[in-house]
C-alpha cells in the first residue's frame, strides 16, 4: 500500500491463499497474511498490471468491493463488472493513457510482458507499468515485466526521473522460460537505473511458488548485484510482509 497526502493506493493487491483461480488449487502462500484486510484503511485506488493470478485476485476484489477506484489496462473491465464491480468505479487504460483525479496522477506505460487468465485468452488483454503522481511524488509500478535495454530508459526519459520504483525481483528461474517475461536481481538494477530512480523497492518475491528459484535467493541475489553494480542499500532495497518504509 502506498500512502501519501491523504490518499491510499492499493497495487496488485492479492488476499487470497493460493495464486489460482480456484480456492484449493495453485501455488500457496510460503507466508501467512500479516494484516486483518477488513481493517485496512478506506482505499482510494487499487492500479492493475495484468490479469495473471498473482497480481489480479477475485479474494481481494470481494474484500475491496465498490470503495476503490480501480485503474486497469485494456480489456479487463469487463472481468470486474462479473465481480460486480459498478462500471463507474472502473477505468480502462491504455499504453500512454493519462489521468488527473487531483490528488492522484497517473500514466500507463509500457511492460514486457502477457496476459492470460486461462488456456484461451493469452494476450486478449493488456499488461502495464504504471507513472503516479501522489502529494508532488513521482512513483513508478513496474508490474511484471522481462527486461531490454531500450523499452525503461524510454520510460525514464518520458516519465522519470522517479523518486520511487517497485521493481520485482523474483520469479525468474529457469531462465530458459522464464527470461522473457521475469527480471532477475541484476536487470532489476538495470531498470532502476534505466527510468532514472532515486530509490528502489524489489518487489514479487517470497509470497507464492511461482518459480525454481528459493524463496530468499532473490534478496540475496539482490545483495550481491548491489555491490557488482556499485548501488548502495539506500538506493535498492526489499521489503519483507508487514514492514512499512517512510520516505521523507
Amino acid at each position: 500500500m502506498i500512502q501519501k497526502a491523504g490518499v491510499n493506493v492499493l497495487t496488485d493487491p492479492v488476499f487470497g491463499d493460493r495464486s489460482f483461480g480456484v480456492f484449493f488449487m495453485g501455488p500457496k502462500r510460503y507466508v501467512p497474511h500479516v494484516i486483518d484486510y477488513q481493517k485496512l484503511p478506506k482505499i482510494d485506488y487499487v492500479i492493475i498490471s495484468h490479469n495473471h493470478y498473482d497480481h489480479l485476485d477475485s479474494v481481494a476484489t470481494q474484500v475491496l468491493g465498490n470503495g476503490p477506484t480501480y485503474l486497469v489496462p485494456l480489456g479487463l473491465k469487463d472481468w470486474y463488472l462479473d465481480q460486480g464491480i459498478a462500471q463507474a468505479k472502473v477505468q480502462e487504460f491504455d499504453w500512454g493513457d493519462k489521468a488527473d483525479y487531483n490528488e492522484l496522477k497517473v500514466q500507463a506505460l509500457s511492460a514486457q510482458h502477457w496476459s492470460a487468465r486461462g488456456i484461451f485468452d493469452r494476450r486478449e488483454t493488456l499488461w502495464a507499468s504504471w507513472a503516479l503522481n501522489i502529494g508532488g511524488r513521482d512513483i513508478w509500478f513496474a508490474g511484471d515485466t522481462g527486461y531490454n535495454p531500450i523499452q525503461f530508459k524510454k520510460i525514464g526519459e518520458k516519465a522519470g526521473p522517479f523518486d520511487l520504483a517497485l521493481i520485482p525481483i523474483g520469479a525468474y528461474e529457469p531462465r530458459s522460460f522464464m527470461k522473457t517475461y521475469h527480471v532477475t536481481p541484476e536487470e532489476a538494477i538495470l531498470i532502476h537505473q534505466d527510468v532514472n530512480a532515486k530509490k528502489s523497492i524489489g518487489m514479487h518475491w517470497g509470497t507464492f511458488p511461482l518459480t525454481a528459484e528459493a524463496p530468499y535467493e532473490p534478496v540475496e541475489e539482490l545483495a550481491r548485484q548491489r555491490e557488482k553494480h556499485g548501488v548502495s542499500r539506500e538506493e535498492f532495497s526489499e521489503m519483507v510482509m508487514g514492514q512499512t518504509l517512510t520516505i521523507p
